[in-house]
């Protein structure tokens, strides 16, 4: 993966709950790392069919593997197209440089 196609600036996050001053839980972001990132997004190409399994994933990125940061399936990615959840979490070749995320486009609700 080279530099030039890592053109997408993301925010790894994690939502922690917290309590206000009145005692209602509200859900505050934590910024965990801010990167560059390779970012696809679903499309009717050969590959994308072959990711079946993951239907609702929209979104794929690819960034360096983070020191000190395991990346899970609870986390959110942000970027400028909005945010992302995290579906899964893979070592691109298992190599230990690269990691491959599949994510789904939140939407807010409109009640």
């Amino acid at each position: 993966m080279s530099f030039g196609k890592m053109n997408t600036f993301i925010d790894i996050i994690c939502t922690i709950p917290t309590k206000d001053k009145e005692g209602f839980a509200t859900k505050d972001d934590n910024i965990l790392a801010s990167v560059l990132a390779y970012k696809e997004d679903r499309h009717g190409s050969e590959r994308w069919t072959n990711m079946a399994s993951f239907s609702s994933a929209t979104s794929l990125f690819r960034f360096r593997k983070i020191f000190g940061l395991k990346v899970t399936n609870e986390m959110v990615i942000v970027c400028d197209d909005g945010r992302y959840q995290i579906l899964s979490v893979e070592d691109v070749r298992n190599r230990g440089m690269y990691v491959e995320v599949l994510a789904e486009k939140l939407e807010p609700t409109v009640r």
